[in-house]
């Protein structure tokens, strides 16, 4: 079943950013991420895209614990 909560974003105001941020990671890794819906890509293609977006935070973090 799914999660009724879905893909709420936590801190409304920042929308734009985390949408900016996606289409960076997508560009990085090669896929033709559009506004609006992209039901056209393949698992390994939106896969792809929010790993290297958990990379990137992942990274961000450690850089702030040094």
């Amino acid at each position: 079943m799914a999660n009724s909560r879905g893909n709420r974003v936590l801190v409304p105001q920042a929308k734009e950013a985390l949408d900016k941020f996606k289409m960076e990671s997508a560009r990085e890794v090669g896929v033709d991420l559009k506004e609006g819906y992209n039901g056209d890509l393949t698992s390994r293609e939106a896969g792809s895209v929010g790993g290297n977006m958990v990379k990137k935070m992942v990274q961000a973090y450690e850089q702030g614990l040094k």
